[in-house]
């Protein structure tokens, strides 16, 4: 009796007998062998992504590109020939196969140069090989590997026009296929509306469903980003289009509502002051909502085109709010063996929708639904793990919440740390960013990310090469930082080191030095001991901060380095003194105090940490305040500040009123002293 591994030993010698024999027949001089052999060959890669892996390795695509080649030439000399049009239109349809969502397929049938001979077919007289060709080329263009379409040539704009014009579905899709593929530009955009393309496809929208969802599709790949094609399009005659997308929105077929509704958001994200009537949005959110029930691909996408939708819009996602799509999106994710794309879509719109308001993040809370976030933080896609990540961001944006310690509990740091050391970037720099939102605040429950291992993870990723995770985890420790306890600042400087810190300070990207200058003005504020940690290792931080202002090219960087000068003379005499050497350099180092230039800037922000640097060297209650006054007022700095009394801002207005204060009592103190 035969074993169950003998049985599929068999198996698998018959599969490739079958395929060697494939093979064989491929190259027969008999054209009838031949013919049942391209048959075949279709039959057994159609959907089939192994199989076509398996012939794709045997080199069957050069075999049937050259039949393809050898049967279009003959057909040249005989065009009554009907046996050759029938290899001609099986071997279109094998290549067309082998590139139907499989790149590697697409590649293949790029490689052995069958794409011209299937542009050829499009000529034909024969409305079978004609279509068969469009079949195959528009699999083609359906993969980002399809060669670019060059619209700025006329004689492609008018082989273009004829596609679109053709009463074959397959053909005019085609021609749809290829706009969607290869418009990229605005000048392309524009090349598409004024020679007519947006009037066929207007007219294809009361075509067959392949018409209406190729138009649909194409419409706005020429919509996007582009308000003078809107302009014209909404203005035209083609209005009538606009209305016709409209009521797509209600079509029976999911797709078609789909792609009407993506056409309307790429219009209304384009040009904002259209499609503004509440019954549009409200039928776009309801229908997007009731999409995302759908079982196939549609499903998987109608919460991408949700976020799409009410991004950065506190309106559409108050609308969406009062349409339940909270719940209606935990619904969804609470359902069983969820693809990986489906869970990403409703996460990022779950993100999009707590990005702003209160009220969302509140019902989001309520739902329980960030159990549901912290499991797929664990996932095993990148992807979802990332998303769960972005929409954990979002939450956490809640100070109601953060105070209430909903976020910082062993169940939610632990998953989050675990992630801090993900293969992937995107997922690194996402999870960087929970954490900066969730340590901001209320020191009392910091400890338990420290006790996670959190602080640890953070300083090791300040070392990595990739500068966005550089930024997003001196990010994170900032915010750790702002207003934190001495005992938290004292075990966080242990990890990073003063060596490490001047380091990131005179990092090669501008980003990461303003964040370091940020976490070290945190880590010197409040208690005067904290003030020692820039003097550490021989004042190396305190020396890059100084290098950092005397050649900052961004306002930022200057900001972030004045407010840990300012926060440092707050410190005892030695520390004001040393702030003083900083911002006025002793002459015969020949280089100019910054701190006019900063006095003088066009930011506000800079101009107030520099009067604050000021106010705090010159606090009359400082032994030492008279003669700084008099190093201040030699360097210019005192008239400078003088002429800021009516500065435009009124911060700055009302530091430089408590400096010109303090500068009249020392000078009083001056002289009576004398």
């Amino acid at each position: 009796m035969p074993t169950a591994t003998s049985n599929t030993a068999n198996a698998i010698n018959t599969s490739t007998t079958a395929t060697s024999g494939i093979l064989h027949r491929l190259s027969s001089i008999d054209q009838d062998v031949k013919l049942k052999a391209l048959r075949q060959l279709k039959n057994q890669i159609i959907g089939n992504r192994t199989k076509k892996l398996s012939f794709l390795k045997l080199g069957t695509v050069p075999s049937v590109a050259a039949i393809l080649a050898e049967a279009v030439l003959a057909d040249d000399g005989d065009r009554n020939n009907s046996f050759n049009k029938n290899v001609i239109v099986q071997s279109a349809a094998v290549l067309g196969s082998f590139a139907c969502g499989f790149d590697a397929g697409v590649q293949a049938v790029l490689d052995a140069g069958a794409f011209p001979d299937l542009l050829r077919l499009l000529s034909n007289l024969d409305e079978k090989v004609v279509d068969a060709g469009a079949r195959s080329v528009k699999m083609i263009y359906q993969s980002k590997l399809a060669p670019k379409y060059d619209f700025l040539q006329e004689k492609n704009m008018e082989f273009l026009l004829s596609l679109l014009s053709s009463e074959s579905e397959t053909v005019s899709g085609l021609g749809a296929s290829i706009i969607t593929h290869s418009c990229k530009t605005s000048v392309e955009q524009k090349i598409l509306f004024d020679t007519g393309v947006l009037k066929k496809l207007s007219s294809l929208l009361e075509g067959s469903l392949s018409q209406k969802d190729s138009s649909l599709e194409s419409l706005t790949t020429i919509f996007k980003d582009n308000p003078e094609v809107v302009l014209k399009f909404v203005g035209s005659e083609s209005g009538r289009a606009l209305s016709s997308i409209i009521e797509l929105v209600k079509d029976k077929f999911a797709r078609t509502r789909l792609l009407a509704s993506l056409c309307l958001i790429v219009l209304r994200n384009t040009s904002p002051c259209y499609l503004q009537d509440m019954a549009i949005k409200t039928k776009l959110v309801n229908t997007l909502l009731e999409l995302l029930g759908d079982p196939g691909q549609v499903g998987d996408e109608a919460s991408f085109a949700l976020s799409s939708l009410i991004a950065q819009k506190e309106d559409m996602q108050k609308l969406a709010f009062e349409n339940n799509a909270i719940d209606k999106l935990y619904c969804h994710l609470q359902k069983d063996s969820l693809n990986p794309r489906r869970l990403e879509g409703i996460l990022l719109a779950l993100a999009d929708m707590c990005s702003k308001l209160e009220c969302c993040r509140s019902r989001f809370l309520s739902s329980q639904v960030l159990n549901s976030v912290v499991d797929a933080i664990a996932h095993n896609s990148a992807d979802v793990r990332s998303a769960a990540c972005i929409c954990f961001k979002s939450v956490a944006r809640s100070i109601q919440n953060l105070s209430a310690g909903s976020f910082l509990t062993e169940a939610v740091v632990i998953p989050l740390v675990r992630v801090l050391d993900d293969p992937s970037t995107s997922v690194q720099v996402a999870a960087l960013g929970v954490i900066s939102n969730i340590v901001v605040d209320f020191a009392a429950r910091r400890s338990v990310f420290i006790r996670c291992g959190g602080v640890k993870q953070l300083v090791q990723l300040s070392k990595s090469m990739d500068a966005a995770i550089r930024l997003n985890a001196l990010w994170a420790l900032r915010n750790l930082m702002f207003q934190a306890e001495s005992k938290c600042k004292e075990g966080v400087f242990m990890e990073l080191t003063a060596s490490l810190l001047a380091s990131l300070i005179c990092d090669p990207e501008p980003f990461v030095q303003e964040q370091a200058l940020a976490l070290v003005r945190n880590l010197v504020d409040g208690c005067i001991s904290s003030v020692e940690y820039v003097f550490a290792e021989d004042g190396i931080i305190f020396d890059a901060v100084g290098r950092q202002l005397q050649s900052a090219l961004k306002a930022e960087i200057g900001i972030q380095g004045m407010y840990v000068l300012s926060n440092v003379a707050t410190g005892e005499e030695f520390h004001k003194e040393a702030v003083l050497n900083q911002l006025i350099p002793h002459a015969e180092t020949g280089a100019q105090a910054y701190i006019i230039k900063f006095l003088q800037s066009n930011d506000r922000r800079l101009r107030t940490a520099a009067v604050w640097t000021v106010v705090n060297l010159t606090n009359s209650l400082s032994p030492g305040a008279v003669d700084r006054l008099e190093i201040l007022r030699g360097a210019g700095i005192v008239s400078q500040i003088n002429n800021m009394q009516n500065d435009p801002c009124l911060d700055v207005k009302l530091r430089v009123k408590t400096a010109l204060g303090q500068f009249k009592t020392l000078d009083t103190c001056l002289s009576h002293s004398s």
